[in-house]
C-alpha cells in the first residue's frame, strides 16, 4: 500500500505503508543511531514526534522486549529507508513490522531518508503528516500541519503512581527519589545496580511529598516536549533546589532545573538525536561520545554565574551539555549517561552522584 509523508513546507515523499493503519500529524525529527531502534521506539522522550532513522536498513535483528526502555512505544510515527524483510537474532521476540502494528504506530518506508534529513537540517524541524490517502488535499493538510503543536506531553508519559525499585547490586543504604518526566527504565536500573533503592514519582508530585520520604538524593529524568510547558513542575523543582539534598538531572530534567533557577532555554534548529555526539568535560578537557535525544537547550548567555556554570559542551556546535550549580550539590547533563541505546562512556556520572550522596552523609 502506498503512503505519503507530507512536510510543512509542502515537500511530499511517496513510499510504502508500514505499521498501524492510521494517519498521523507529528513533529518530524531524525535519529543518527546505527542500532538501537527498539530503545528509540520505547523512549518516552519521542512522544509527540515521528522519528526518521538515518541508518538505511532498520529491523534486521527484530525486537527483543527485554531491550525496551518503557512498557510501550511512544513516537507517533516511524520513517525508514528500508525495513528488513527478515529478522535474525536469537534474542528476537517479534519482528519490527509486528511491533509497529502491535503498538499502533504507523510509518513509511522506501523514501529517501537522506534527502529528508538534509531538508530538516537546512530548514529546521517541522511538522509532517504520514497518510495512505491517495486523494489527499495538500492545502488542507498544510493548514493542519501549521496548527499542530506537541503541547503538554510530560503528563502523557509519566507514571500514574509512586512505586519503588529495590537495589539489585550491593546495598549501600541510599534511597533516591526519581521524578518521572518520561524516564527511560535504564535510569532506575543504573541506580539500582549501584545499590540504591529508587522511589519513582509521577511528574506532578509536590516537592513536599518527595521531601517527606527523606531521600538521600533526587534525580530529575529525561522527557518530551518544550520545558517551558512545565510551569507547575518548574515551581516544585525550585523547592527541591532550595534544599541541601544532592540532585542529578538528565535531559529535560537538566532544562527544568535551569528554568527553575532563573535561566532560559530555546528550541534548536533540528536538535541532537543519536548515539554518536561528542561532549567535552570543561573541568578535565576529556571528550566523551554520548547518546542524545533533545530539541531544546539551555541558553548559557542568560546564565547567572553566581547560580550555575557550564560543565559540559557539545564539541560539534558549542551548545550547552551540562551545568554545575554554585554552592549546591547539584549537577545536570543534557545527554544520556544511562545510554540506551548508545555508548556507555558517561556511566561514571551515576557514580559521581552516589559519591555526592555519601559525602553528604559524612559532612
Amino acid at each position: 500500500m502506498k503512503a505519503f509523508l507530507i512536510l510543512e513546507d509542502g515537500t511530499v515523499f511517496e513510499g510504502i505503508h508500514i505499521g498501524a493503519d492510521k494517519e498521523i500529524i507529528s513533529e518530524i525529527v531524525f535519529n543518527t543511531s546505527m542500532a538501537g531502534y527498539t530503545e528509540v521506539l520505547t523512549d518516552p522522550s519521542y512522544a509527540g514526534q515521528a522519528v526518521c532513522m538515518t541508518y538505511p536498513l532498520i529491523g534486521n535483528y527484530g525486537v527483543c522486549r527485554e531491550d525496551m526502555e518503557s512498557k510501550r512505544a511512544w513516537p507517533d510515527g516511524f520513517i525508514v529507508r528500508e525495513l528488513s524483510r527478515t529478522a535474525s537474532n536469537f534474542r528476537k521476540d517479534i519482528t519490527i513490522q509486528e511491533f509497529l502494528s502491535e503498538q499502533g504506530i504507523p510509518g513509511i518506508a522506501g523514501i529517501d531518508t537522506r534527502a529528508l534529513t538534509k531538508i530538516l537540517r537546512k530548514k529546521g524541524t517541522m511538522n509532517g503528516m504520514i497518510t495512505s490517502d491517495t486523494s489527499y488535499n495538500l492545502n488542507t493538510i498544510l493548514s493542519k500541519l501549521k496548527a499542530y503543536s506537541t503541547g503538554k506531553v510530560v503528563e502523557k508519559v509519566t507514571c500514574s503512581q509512586k512505586h519503588e525499585i529495590k537495589a539489585s547490586g550491593k546495598e549501600i543504604g541510599k534511597r533516591v527519589a526519581l521524578l518521572d518526566f518520561g524516564s527511560k527504565d535504564n535510569i532506575a536500573r543504573s541506580l539500582s545496580a549501584r545499590g540504591c533503592d529508587v522511589i519513582i514519582y509521577p511528574a506532578l508530585t509536590k516537592a513536599e511529598e518527595i521531601l517527606k520520604d527523606k531521600p538521600d538524593g533526587i534525580m530529575l529524568s529525561n522527557g518530551p516536549g518544550d520545558p517551558k510547558e512545565c510551569q507547575s513542575i518548574i515551581a516544585e523543582i525550585r523547592k527541591l533546589y532550595e534544599t541541601d539534598i544532592p540532585i542529578f538531572a538528565i535531559c529535560l530534567g537538566h532544562q527544568l532545573m535551569a528554568l527553575a533557577t532563573g535561566a532560559d532555554t530555546f528550541k534548536m534548529k533540528y536538535g541532537h538525536r543519536g548515539g554518536n555526539h561528542p561532549v567535552k568535560d570543561l573541568e578535565t578537557g576529556r571528550v566523551y561520545i554520548s547518546s542524545q535525544n533533545h530539541g531544546y537547550v539551555v541558553d548559557t548567555d542568560k546564565l547567572d554565574p553566581k547560580v550555575a556554570v557550564p560543565a559540559f559542551v557539545n564539541v560539534n556546535d558549542g551548545t550547552n551539555e551540562g551545568l554545575s550549580y554554585v554552592g549546591k550539590k547539584i549537577f545536570t547533563v543534557q545527554y544520556h549517561p544511562e545510554a540506551c541505546p548508545g555508548p556507555q562512556d558517561s556511566g561514571y556520572l551515576f557514580d559521581r552522584f552516589i559519591k555526592m550522596m555519601e559525602v553528604d552523609e559524612n559532612a
